[in-house]
């Protein structure tokens, strides 16, 4: 007896003609019906390998349109933004951590309007360093809504840095991450020793859960910072 057709073998096969040029970029696959005719499976079954395909960025479903090839397969990039401590420590440099400032506050407008805040909600702003064998890596600004994470607002940072301590406090369910590179302002070349002006690289990260901010932050690392992506 014969073992059932699993969505790995749909994919496979389904993969195998794209390569093969029996279905072309552009070309439509067939429906769900009719391939799990053709496989000899359910349809729920066939529906998986679809998804898969499509998350795989090789296939795109559109409404009353059907399922196409890509012409060009669409890669996901897949970032790994470690705590910085461990990020130091995996380099096998010492780590340390100051806090520089800590307040607590009505959001500025360009915060407000980024986060969607309303005009009553408060935030607490800090801004911290973070040390590898004792010289400036990471400069972290950062915002946290006190509306969706109100623990934030007796949290002691002054021993460990606010990533930290989200992560173990707050869930989140978005995250948007944006990178540039920026001139250092006077602060910035002050607190991460590098020249007024000198090229860094930041990076801005912007998390929420169920649609609600928590964080909002910026990273600044000293020129020569690498992060590395997978696809």
């Amino acid at each position: 007896m014969s073992s059932p057709t699993t969505f790995r073998d749909i994919k496979t096969d389904i993969m195998r003609r794209i390569a093969s040029g029996e279905w072309a970029p552009g070309s439509r696959l067939p429906n769900e019906l009719d391939l799990a005719q053709k496989f000899g499976a359910a349809r729920a079954t066939v529906n998986r390998a679809m998804r898969e395909l499509v998350d795989d960025g090789i296939v795109e479903r559109k409404r009353k349109a059907g399922t196409h090839v890509r012409s060009v397969p669409l890669r996901q990039i897949r970032l790994h933004i470690p705590v910085v401590r461990a990020e130091i420590e995996e380099q096998g440099a010492d780590y340390r951590y100051a806090l520089l400032h800590s307040n607590i506050g009505r959001p500025p407008d360009w915060l407000r309007a980024r986060l969607s805040l309303r005009p009553q909600d408060e935030v607490r702003h800090l801004t911290c360093i973070h040390f590898a064998d004792g010289n400036p890596y990471q400069l972290e600004d950062r915002w946290i809504n006190l509306t969706a994470t109100p623990l934030a607002r007796e949290a002691d940072f002054s021993q460990s840095g606010p990533s930290e301590w989200l992560i173990r406090q707050v869930p989140f369910s978005d995250v948007e991450v944006s990178f540039s590179a920026t001139a250092a302002d006077t602060e910035q070349a002050e607190n991460i020793g590098c020249g007024k002006g000198d090229p860094l690289f930041r990076i801005e990260r912007q998390t929420s859960w169920q649609h609600q901010p928590i964080t909002f932050v910026r990273l600044i690392y000293q020129r020569g910072y690498r992060l590395t992506s997978r696809y």
